[in-house]
């Protein structure tokens, strides 16, 4: 029974599930608790992700809102907000590269269709 429990992946922090297990093992918060690092005295990052997931809804809630609601989280500060911030910015660049390439090939295929 001990060596079975022995067996239980134990993970500090989710960069370590991430590494063993990819990230589409990773929960919303755990994801956001790696953008945030380092939690706070008496609050983990995964805490702090977790509040910031239930204030905004979702990753679509948080990506709508200006940085200074982000300050009102215990445990937030200047730089762990940017790097949310970048991330966001990121996956918005993503999204639009995906949809520009789908334009173009949705528009070659109509081309294609008159030719």
């Amino acid at each position: 029974m001990r060596d079975d429990i022995d067996q239980i992946p134990r993970w500090r922090h989710p960069g370590g599930k991430l590494r063993e297990l990819g990230p589409e093992s990773l929960s919303d918060a755990e994801l956001l608790a790696i953008l945030i690092s380092t939690g706070v005295k008496g609050r983990s990052a995964e805490k702090i992700a977790e509040e910031i997931l239930a204030k905004f809804g979702s990753f679509k809630g948080i990506a709508n809102q200006p940085l200074e609601k982000f300050l009102e989280i215990k445990g937030l500060a200047d730089v762990k907000i940017i790097r949310i911030a970048a991330a966001f910015e990121i996956a918005r660049r993503i999204v639009k590269e995906v949809l520009e390439d789908y334009g173009e090939i949705q528009n070659s295929g109509k081309t294609n269709k008159n030719s």
